[in-house]
C-alpha cells in the first residue's frame, strides 16, 4: 500500500468520523460508498479502508448486500465503556496533577465557559467538542502516549454525542459539573483530581444510561 493512499484513508475516515459528529450521518443512516468516490474523486479502495476501519472503532456497522450504516449505541454499550472511561481519566488525573500549571487551568476554564455558551445556544455539536476537548487536556497533561492512545480509542465525543441526542439531559448543568475537576486540579492534590474525575465519569454514566443513584 502506498503511502499517497494510506493519507488518503486516513483522511476519508476522519471526514465520515466528522460527519457522524456534526449529524451529517446519522445513527442507522447509510453511508453510501459510491458517493463518497464520486464526492472525493477518489477510487474505491481507500473509501472500503476507511469504512473497515470505522468498522473496527465500531462506529460503523456493515452487512451483506446492504454496505455500511452508522451504529446506533445501545445503553448496554455505554454502561461498558463509562467504567473504563472512568480508569483512565483517574489514572491521567493523578499522573497529570503535578504538571498542572496555570496556563492549563485557564485553558480548563475556558473550556467550561466554553461548554455553558454552546449549552445555551442548545449546540449539542459544539458543546460536545468543548467537553471532550476538557478532558481531553487533562489526558494530555498526563505525558504518557499509551495512556492517550488508549483514551483516543475510545472515541469519547462520538460517544458522548450518541448518548446526549438521545437524552435530554440540561447541558448547562453538564458544563457546571466540570467545576469541581478544575478545583481539585488547582489544589495540586493527585487523589483528589483522580477520585473527582472518576466520580464524574461514573455520574454521567449512569445518568445516560439510567441507572442514576
Amino acid at each position: 500500500m502506498t503511502l499517497e493512499r494510506t493519507v488518503m484513508r486516513e483522511q476519508i475516515k476522519e471526514l465520515i468520523i466528522k460527519r457522524i459528529l456534526e449529524g451529517t450521518y446519522k445513527p442507522g443512516e447509510r453511508i453510501v460508498e459510491l458517493q463518497l468516490v464520486n464526492e472525493l474523486g477518489v477510487s474505491q479502495a481507500p473509501v472500503r479502508e476507511a469504512i473497515r476501519e470505522l468498522e473496527a472503532m465500531r462506529l460503523v456497522e456493515t452487512q451483506p448486500y446492504k454496505g455500511a450504516r452508522v451504529r446506533a449505541v445501545s445503553r448496554a454499550e455505554l454502561a461498558e465503556s463509562y467504567p473504563v472511561r472512568a480508569a483512565l481519566e483517574d489514572l491521567a488525573a493523578h499522573m497529570a496533577t503535578p504538571r498542572i500549571d496555570a496556563a492549563l487551568l485557564s485553558q480548563l476554564d475556558v473550556e467550561i465557559q466554553n461548554m455553558r455558551d454552546a449549552a445555551r445556544r442548545n449546540d449539542q455539536h459544539g458543546f460536545l467538542g468543548h467537553d471532550a476537548r476538557f478532558h481531553e487536556l487533562i489526558v494530555e497533561s498526563a505525558a504518557n502516549q499509551v495512556l492517550l492512545d488508549t483514551w483516543s480509542g475510545l472515541r469519547i465525543e462520538a460517544f458522548t454525542l450518541v448518548s446526549v441526542i438521545t437524552s435530554h439531559l440540561d447541558l448547562v448543568a453538564i458544563a457546571n459539573t466540570h467545576v469541581p475537576i478544575l478545583e481539585a486540579l488547582r489544589q495540586g492534590d493527585p487523589d483528589l483530581a483522580g477520585k473527582v474525575l472518576r466520580d464524574h465519569i461514573t455520574s454521567f454514566g449512569d445518568l445516560l444510561t439510567g441507572e442514576e443513584t
